[in-house]
């Protein structure tokens, strides 16, 4: 009797899991468009062009699942979030994803309840200084006011590093990069402080950029990538698999301009016959179509594409590759097999 009473109630624990994990997936498809949590605004990064059209690196996360999931990448409802407000709309319901430079920690993934689907981008968190104030180092900072986002990992790290240096320093609170900027040029604090990649991106937007400098250190570890509430293990493979999927893409040399050519018919590699669901059933062991990874990539390309169209060297953020690298070419970027 205990064990058919066990096995009933493991049942039920069972289904009711299954139930929530289906949930967001099935809420995206009856809905007919994804709700992702984005940046106010951060050029290169997300923010909406004239038209008022989002676009960014963090954005194509957005543009690629919802094209994985629904087969048009427009279908997203972009909504703004802050560093106060952004988790609080994941865990609610209000957003199915975030996609903003966030940074994968301890306490998000276990605390707050979220699952990081992988890494877009890694980072650290760097300075920038009027290149008048004379300063070249961050350790020169001693006393400086210092505008800082509430909500984010840099308050911590910001306070360990001056008491690491023994100075000191006085903090001025905004909530979004845009308060920040504003704050920063006109002279209510001596420095800005936030990933190195936000600093480049908004140093980008000034109008006269070179009368501004990062300094050269990097006080944290900031592994930034898009994120999922915990308990929806098949959407959190959704979200997480269209991230490889771009990532893998750029290995194998699929881009948007071939991909659609090579996803039709299969080819000599097999692993992007299975990317791409011309061998294998890939896309039903995730609930989607089997060619869901070649609408991710017709999106907006594979991962070195949108780094490059958005953030990369030939643009005004002027961001080099570094760690993120495929790891073939030094870095830290690479997918698991599709297998």
């Amino acid at each position: 009797m205990k064990k058919s009473v066990l096995f009933g109630a493991l049942t039920v624990t069972g289904l009711a899991a299954g139930a929530t994990q289906a949930a967001t997936l099935d809420d995206v498809k009856e809905r007919g468009e994804l709700n992702c949590g984005v940046v106010t605004g951060l050029a290169g990064f997300g923010a909406p062009d004239a038209n008022g059209v989002w676009e960014g690196f963090d954005v194509s996360v957005c543009r690629a699942v919802a094209a994985a999931v629904l087969g048009d990448p427009t279908a997203v409802n972009f909504v703004p979030t802050t560093g106060q407000t952004r988790f609080t709309a994941l865990a609610s319901g209000e957003i199915d994803m975030l996609a903003r430079n966030t940074t994968w920690t301890f306490s998000r993934d276990t605390d707050l309840k979220f699952d990081f689907a992988g890494v877009n981008y890694y980072d650290g968190q760097g300075f920038i200084v009027p290149t008048e104030l004379g300063v070249s180092s961050a350790k020169d900072l001693d006393g400086a006011t210092v505008c800082i986002q509430t909500g984010t990992t840099t308050e911590l790290n910001l306070a360990d590093f001056f008491r690491n240096n023994n100075i000191s320093y006085e903090p001025v609170p905004v909530e979004t990069n845009a308060e920040a900027q504003q704050q920063y040029l006109a002279g209510a604090c001596d420095a800005y402080t936030t990933d190195a990649s936000g600093l480049a991106a908004t140093r980008a937007t000034f109008e006269n950029p070179g009368d501004h400098v990062i300094l050269p250190e990097i006080i944290s570890k900031e592994p930034l990538g898009p994120l999922v509430r915990h308990g929806d293990n098949e959407w959190g493979d959704i979200v997480r698999w269209t991230l490889n999927a771009l990532i893998a893409a750029e290995e194998f040399g699929v881009t948007s301009a071939n991909v659609n050519e090579l996803a039709s018919a299969p080819g000599t590699n097999p692993e992007v016959n299975r990317l791409l669901g011309t061998e294998g059933e890939l896309g039903a062991m995730i609930g989607l179509e089997n060619d869901w990874a070649k609408r991710a990539i017709a999106a907006g390309g594979n991962y070195g594409e949108i780094f490059e169209k958005n953030i990369g060297e030939n643009t005004p953020i002027g961001l080099a590759r570094g760690l993120n690298a495929q790891w073939t070419n030094g870095g830290l970027i690479y997918a698991p097999p599709f297998r």
